[in-house]
C-alpha cells in the first residue's frame, strides 16, 4: 500500500509475462477465498451481508458481491499486485471471515484495497490515506466501491527515537494514571497521537485495523509511529465485546518492529508471516490499574 519512489506498482521491475501470471494466480486465488465466503449456510450471518451487497437480500444468492467481483476482474487483467503475499493476505482474510460483517480500519490506499472491501461484504471498511493526489486516482478508478479520508500525519521517520524515548514524559500520551485511557481526538500535546482524524473514525470501534501506511522508507517520510500508536490506544478503549484485531505490515523494519513491541505488545503477537504481524488486544476499560500498554 505504501507509496514507492516512483510509483505504487512494484510489478513494474518484473517481466511482463511473469507480472500478467502473478495477477492471473492472485486473481484466481481471490476467487477461491471469495468462493469460501459465499458457500456458507444460507442461514450464516456473513452469506446475509454478501447478498445484501450484492442487491439480492433473500439470503439466497451465492454470488460474490459487486466489491469481490470487480477486485476478481481487477486482478486478472492487471499486472499490478498488491504488496502483501498471498499468505499474508489469507491471515488477514481468515479473520475477517470469521468476524464478517465488521468494522475494518485500514491505513493506507492502494492497489489492494478492492480487495479488502471486497473481503468484508456488507461491513465497514475505511481507508486513511496521507496523499490526496492518490487517494483522487485510486477513487477514479473505482467509483463508488471504496470509502477513503485525506489524513495528515505530524511526525517525521527521523524521529522515530526520540520519540519513542521521550513519550512517556507526556502524561497525555499515556494510558494510567489520573488521565485513564489516553484520548486522541485534539490532543496536540501528545506528538503520536492522530488528533485530527475525521470524526467518523474517533466515533466508531474497530474490529479489524490494518496498517500498511504511512511511508516509512526515508527520513523525511511520515512513518508509521502515530498509525501505531493511535491503533494501540483505540484497541485499549474498545468497550465492545471482543479484541481489536491489529495487522501490522513491513515489521521487517526497524520501526515497525520497536514499536509494535513498545504499543501492540509481543504478548498480544498470535501469527506472524512473512511482513506481517496479527496482533489481538484485548481492552483495558474495566480491568482495573494499568500503567502502560504491555
Amino acid at each position: 500500500m505504501e507509496k514507492m519512489k516512483f510509483s505504487r506498482s512494484f510489478s513494474a521491475e518484473k517481466p511482463r509475462l511473469f507480472a500478467g501470471l502473478l495477477a492471473a494466480a492472485f486473481a484466481a486465488t481471490l476467487l477461491l477465498i471469495a468462493g469460501s465466503f459465499t458457500s456458507l449456510s444460507p442461514n450464516s450471518p456473513f452469506l446475509c451481508s454478501t447478498s445484501a451487497v450484492g442487491g439480492s437480500d433473500d439470503g439466497k444468492s451465492k454470488d460474490p458481491t459487486p466489491p469481490q467481483m470487480e477486485a476478481i476482474l481487477h486482478y486478472a487483467t492487471s499486472r499490478t499486485v498488491p504488496q502483501q503475499s498471498l499468505a499474508e493476505i489469507s491471515v488477514s482474510a481468515a479473520v475477517l471471515r470469521s468476524l464478517g460483517p465488521c468494522r475494518f480500519l485500514v491505513f493506507g490506499l492502494g492497489h489492494d484495497s478492492l480487495m479488502w472491501t471486497g473481503l468484508n461484504p456488507r461491513g465497514t471498511t475505511l481507508f486513511l490515506e496521507e496523499d490526496p493526489r492518490w487517494v483522487h486516482s485510486i477513487l477514479r478508478r473505482f467509483p463508488n466501491l471504496l470509502r477513503s479520508r485525506v489524513v495528515r500525519y505530524p511526525t517525521r521517520l527521523h524521529q522515530a527515537d526520540s520519540l519513542l524515548s521521550s513519550y512517556k514524559d507526556e502524561p497525555d500520551c499515556l494510558l494510567g494514571g489520573s488521565h485513564g485511557l489516553a484520548h486522541l481526538k485534539g490532543n496536540a500535546r501528545c506528538k503520536l497521537a492522530l488528533s485530527t482524524l475525521p470524526s467518523e473514525v474517533y466515533e466508531d470501534e474497530w474490529d479489524v485495523i490494518m496498517i500498511d501506511a504511512p511511508r516509512g522508507y526515508f527520513p523525511d517520510a511520515p512513518g508509521r509511529m502515530a498509525a501505531i500508536y493511535t491503533a494501540a490506544v483505540m484497541a485499549r478503549g474498545r468497550t465492545h465485546h471482543g479484541v481489536t484485531h491489529v495487522f501490522l505490515h513491513d515489521v521487517n523494519r526497524r520501526v515497525e518492529r520497536v514499536y509494535a513491541e513498545e504499543f501492540l505488545c509481543k504478548k498480544y503477537l498470535v501469527k506472524a508471516v512473512g511482513r506481517l504481524w496479527h496482533f489481538e488486544i484485548p481492552s483495558f476499560v474495566g480491568n482495573g490499574n494499568f500503567t502502560s500498554f504491555c
